[in-house]
């Protein structure tokens, strides 16, 4: 029941200025966000790679205001770019990018939002590598799968992500599960209006996986974004049921959140893709990171509790 609470929370300036200002913030911040700065990232790529595991990098933000902020947000994904490219990791190393931060939400925000994604598609294409759209809000959506669609004429590996809780889901699945395509199913992260989305947790299960064996039935990549071990064990028999070898399906796991699960799996011979963030803006991506979970929450006020 905390969940919604907490999401309500993460949209309030108040909340976030209390937050932020918390002695202890920043060393809970650090276990989900490890670093603010492409510098600061680059030694955790190479730890979690020579590991077997695969990344997928989210540089944080997504309160964009101007269309200059957006364009900042391309730059930042531009220099990620580069130094994937020094790194050597172009094909061990993918991207998540959130169209808000793109400029979305502003005035001609689809367009400006193509415009700034299209050269990071661009570019993570020439490395070797590739990009996935993150799903908002419901709002949201019927803008990124446009993009989606549009970026996937010139770059045909580009990803989506679908939510499980929302109801149009099941459809958005069978229309993705096709040949070429990469898709993430997750549960689902921002407060939906009982109108759209299911709201109890069993509920949401059960639509994860009826969606995920649409994906696994289908001719697409299925990456499954959960850390419920019941939800993976799931997975895997729905893909030996598929008749789906070890590389045509893939594993993705929150940096900080079951580490050993993600060692676990690369060593069984499973993809298992880690989504790293970074970046200064965290606010909202560290309260969904609580709401999804009670023992994120319980964690975080337990440090509070010990060292503020």
């Amino acid at each position: 029941m905390l969940g919604p609470v907490i999401l309500a929370a993460s949209r309030s300036d108040r909340m976030r200025r209390l937050i932020s200002a918390a002695p202890v913030t920043k060393q809970v911040v650090d276990r989900f966000i490890p670093g603010e700065t492409v510098d600061d990232i680059v030694p955790v790529i190479a730890e979690l790679t020579a590991k077997g595991l695969q990344l997928t990098m989210d540089v944080v933000g997504e309160d964009i205001t101007t269309p200059e902020q957006a364009t900042a947000a391309r730059d930042a994904y531009l220099a990620l770019v580069d130094h994937l490219k020094d790194l050597g990791l172009g094909e061990r190393v993918e991207m998540s990018v959130k169209l808000s931060m793109f400029g979305q939400a502003l005035e001609g925000g689809h367009e400006l939002a193509l415009g700034n994604v299209r050269p990071v598609v661009e570019a993570a294409a020439a490395i070797g590598t590739t990009v996935t759209l993150d799903a908002e809000d419901h709002t949201t959506l019927d803008s990124m799968f446009a993009i989606h669609e549009e970026l996937r004429k010139d770059f045909p590996q580009t990803g989506c992500v679908i939510q499980a809780y929302l109801f149009r889901t099941e459809a958005d699945a069978r229309r993705l599960a096709a040949a070429g395509s990469r898709v993430r199913l997750v549960k689902g992260a921002y407060k939906e209006p009982a109108e759209v989305a299911y709201q109890q947790k069993h509920e949401i299960d059960k639509a994860y996986v009826r969606v995920l064996k649409t994906l696994m039935e289908g001719d697409g990549y299925p990456m499954i974004g959960s850390h419920d071990p019941r939800l993976v064990s799931i997975a895997q028999e729905l893909a030996h049921r598929a008749g789906r070898k070890l590389d045509e399906y893939e594993f993705q796991m929150l940096y900080g959140i079951r580490s050993d699960e993600h060692l676990r799996l690369a060593a069984e011979g499973h993809r298992m893709r880690v989504y790293t963030a970074y970046g200064t803006d965290w606010y909202g991506y560290f309260m969904r990171r609580l709401a999804e979970k009670p023992a994120n929450l319980q964690f975080f006020v337990r440090s509070m509790i010990t060292k503020g």
